[in-house]
């Protein structure tokens, strides 16, 4: 296998599907002379020209707009916001247009975009450019949300998105574009609603989508010096929900600690927390415990903010009282 980085192998990904079908065309602030604010569209405009890697005027409305319009056609627009908090200029075309035209039109005609977002906080960029807004997307029938963790979920979740006929919202954490893993070199792709097993446990299951999949990782990581084997669930597809993987790995450890790098209240972990409660409830042997953000706007001091964020020590110690608490 390769071993790319997570920026890497979205590029990748990106290039193989324009390279496999003249329909899919890329949109967007900055992403074809600057190569993308975050470098993911980097070298793409020299190689398929400026017809199909458009820089776009700093209007997201109309990025989304044009997007529709050009689905609905018959093409495959790849759009990419700057930060999904800029994508609260277009929810209007997001979330009455793209996910509703399939259901109004009776599926005579269809939306198959890909809105590419990076979310989440830690680099001091303060409270309007810090959130994690997939639970809010998560919510509308029509779209669908995923958020992958892994170089290889990342590069194949990407190819499911482009091929599919619906529109998708593809959340990247910021601070998973340096991350490294290994990718197949033969062509993979995962269907969306299905979760993973990212490690397997036996004593609790840790359950999480994004960068926070790679801290609980890391957390089960330190757990197990201590004799305590966590499961981790990526949950990476968020609309469609996995519930099915999720309820059998509490099933099997008979405890749970949700993780979400959003506001708790109305959030992700809430629907999983009632997943487990409804699939898994005579398996429990405690409450399940949520992490979420603190339930601020998110501070630029860098002290407050890493207070604000879940972390691996956090999760441990949430764990450790689950471990010791009894239904």
């Amino acid at each position: 296998m390769a071993v790319m980085t997570y920026r890497e192998a979205l590029r990748q990904s990106l290039r193989e599907e324009m390279a496999r079908d003249d329909r899919v065309f890329l949109m967007g602030e900055d992403i074809g002379t600057f190569n993308g604010p975050y470098k993911v569209t980097e070298g793409l405009l020299a190689e398929f020209g400026a017809k199909r890697v458009r820089d776009a005027p700093i209007a997201e409305e109309a990025i989304a707009g044009c997007a529709i319009g050009a689905a609905m056609l018959g093409l495959r627009p790849v759009i990419e916001f700057m930060t999904i908090n800029f994508s609260l200029i277009a929810i209007d075309q997001i979330v009455n247009n793209a996910a509703k035209i399939r259901y109004m039109f009776g599926g005579e005609l269809c939306v198959p975009m890909v809105i590419r977002t990076p979310a989440g906080a830690g680099g001091q960029l303060s409270a309007q450019h810090s959130q994690s807004l997939e639970a809010w997307y998560a919510n509308v029938p029509g779209l669908k949300v995923v958020a992958p963790a892994f170089p290889a979920d990342a590069r194949a979740m990407l190819k499911t998105a482009i091929r599919g006929d619906d529109p998708v919202v593809f959340v990247e954490h910021l601070h998973l574009y340096n991350e490294r893993g290994e990718v197949p070199e033969e062509e993979q792709l995962i269907p969306f609603g299905s979760a993973n097993v990212a490690r397997e446990g036996r004593d609790l299951t840790l359950v999480a989508h994004s960068r926070m999949t790679i801290q609980a990782m890391r957390a089960a990581e330190k757990l197990s010096e201590e004799g305590v084997e966590a499961e981790v669930v990526d949950v990476r597809s968020l609309r469609p929900l996995d519930r099915d993987t999720i309820i059998r790995s509490v099933q099997k450890t008979s405890r749970a600690v949700v993780v979400e790098e959003d506001w708790p209240t109305f959030g992700v972990g809430a629907e999983l927390a009632a997943t487990i409660q409804e699939g898994a409830f005579d398996y429990l042997d405690a409450p399940v415990l949520r992490i979420g953000l603190a339930e601020v706007p998110m501070p630029y001091s860098k002290v407050l903010e890493r207070a604000a964020i879940p972390d691996v020590d956090r999760i441990v110690a949430t764990a450790r009282r689950t471990l010791e608490r009894r239904r």
